[in-house]
């Protein structure tokens, strides 16, 4: 057969089964959906083959029993053997003799909580241990509008604020807030601690990457772990180490698929106090094109002219921060907190942030007394000078005048952080272990002399994990907050009973 004989045969083929094709039903319609859809849209055939192909297999490949046990059979007695040696481990690590001390010995604050509180003992002893700072704890105003608010809006919402949980209150106080900071949108919170840990994973998912100052927060550090993101840390506050972080990850994701990347930091740094440098920070961001979520939990409402933050206090424009998170239960002694942005930024958290969805709303009384304080805040700026005459007062009488410790917080934190001397830990071998008991006779010695004082707490470590897998240690420390509530003279006779009682333990510790 030559190639003329075999294509004539082909056609004859071909010829015979169009006849065939023809005489089902259906067929010419079935046609002329083909060649129309072929004129028109070439593609979209090619498409349907495909998806028509794809089923076909579908239905004709192997199917497999769900209901075959691959697994190895046990006994009975094998499984009680196995269940009666299981050690289930606990939720939480036994407490130390140390905690167990402490926890007797807690003093217990009958009434409420002012510069000046009285303890269960009946003692009335000057309190530093409190984030009362404006003394708004027994501001007679706030109460009164707390009350009306109450015997208006009851209670609390009972619900999220996308399930008619949301009062004009809130509408009030998230406006308030974008206000006061500049910002073009805010969203509140019913809590502060849930804040920061569900904004994180609101925005960053697993694959993308944080770049997270190493001294962060325990609330941060959650919200990290919470959304399984590539976390790589910055030595505290070193702008250079950033810079070569930043660098790094850049050169690392060349040419891979494009990831979301975040910096995160604090304003002021719950653990140890001092300032982030904003402006560098800024730069970085910019020039490496990440994203910034800035936590100003402890910074809202201290720093600035008017208390608007760290922002405000290094002249940095605040719509260039992608993510500004704050309290609204420390230094103004309401409760909650909130995220503020972009408009993009905060509605995007009203349907992905967890803490948001799925909470009961910001009882009402919080939210006026919020708004009320803000407006104190930009109208009475003896508020914020005040504190910070005193701050200054009080770190005369410790930081320069102690040979045991120092201060490592900014001066303008009213939340003092002092820590033992790197030279008197040398010289007396002090770890950490050792340190704590140590701070803690100082708190109590203070107390005895009528000035209640706390220490630096974090959470501790969960169980079997190291410091290395902590990726930073919580310098052991003291903890004195100064209020606007005490007098020049009582915030030097304050600071001189403490530093007084830290030589008098370290001296009995020779």
């Amino acid at each position: 057969m030559d190639l003329q004989d075999a294509h004539g045969w082909l056609a004859d083929i071909l010829d015979e089964i169009s006849i065939q094709f023809q005489k089902v039903p259906g067929s010419a319609i079935f046609l002329r959906y083909v060649k129309s859809s072929y004129q028109n849209d070439p593609v979209r055939s090619a498409v349907e083959l495909f998806l028509f192909l794809f089923a076909v297999r579908y239905l004709l490949a192997p199917k497999y029993s769900t209901s075959k046990k691959s697994y190895v059979q046990l006994t009975d007695e094998e499984i009680d053997e196995l269940v009666d040696e299981w050690v289930p481990e606990p939720l939480v690590a036994p407490q130390t003799a140390f905690e167990e001390a402490e926890n007797e010995k807690r003093p217990v604050i009958v009434g409420p909580t002012g510069p000046k509180s009285r303890l269960s003992n009946g003692r009335m002893v000057t309190n530093v241990a409190s984030l009362n700072f404006y003394n708004l704890a027994g501001n007679e105003a706030l109460k009164e509008k707390a009350i009306q608010t109450l015997r208006t809006y009851g209670v609390g919402p009972c619900g999220p604020p996308g399930f008619y949980g949301t009062q004009d209150v809130h509408m009030k106080i998230e406006a308030d807030i974008a206000t006061h900071l500049g910002t073009t949108s805010c969203i509140v919170y019913a809590q502060a601690f849930s804040t920061i840990s569900s904004v994180i994973p609101a925005f960053s998912k697993r694959g993308d990457i944080v770049v997270a100052d190493k001294a962060v927060n325990f609330a941060i550090r959650k919200g990290m772990q919470i959304s399984r993101s590539t976390v790589r840390w910055y030595e505290h506050n070193d702008m250079e180490d950033l810079q070569n972080v930043l660098a790094s990850v850049v050169k690392e994701q060349a040419g891979k698929p494009l990831t979301r990347r975040f910096i995160i930091t604090e304003g002021l740094f719950e653990n140890i106090g001092d300032m982030v440098d904003l402006v560098r920070i800024m730069e970085l961001k910019q020039r490496y094109k990440f994203r910034l979520i800035l936590d100003e939990t402890w910074s809202f409402g201290v720093l600035g002219r008017t208390g608007a933050g760290v922002t405000e206090h290094q002249a940095v424009n605040v719509r260039e921060v992608d993510m500004l998170v704050g309290s609204l239960a420390g230094p103004l002694c309401a409760g909650g907190g909130f995220c503020a942005g972009s408009s993009e930024i905060v509605e995007h958290q009203r349907l992905s942030a967890s803490a948001y969805t799925f909470s009961a709303a910001l009882p009402a009384m919080l939210a006026t007394t919020a708004s009320e304080v803000l407006a104190m805040l930009e109208s009475q700026g003896e508020l914020l000078s005040t504190v910070r005459e005193n701050t200054k007062t009080m770190w005369s009488q410790l930081d320069p005048r102690s040979e045991w410790v120092y201060c490592t917080s900014a001066i303008e934190n009213p939340m003092m952080i002092l820590v033992l001397k790197p030279e008197v830990v040398a010289s007396r071998r002090l770890s950490f272990a050792d340190q704590e008991p140590l701070l803690q006779e100082m708190v109590d010695e203070a107390l005895v002399n009528g000035v209640m004082m706390t220490r630096l707490k974090s959470m501790p470590r969960g169980i079997n994990v190291t410091a290395k897998e902590v990726g930073w240690e919580l310098q052991p420390a003291l903890k004195v907050c100064v209020t606007m509530g005490l007098s020049r003279k009582e915030i030097e006779r304050t600071g001189t009973i403490i530093r007084h009682a830290i030589t008098k333990v370290m001296k009995a510790r020779r």
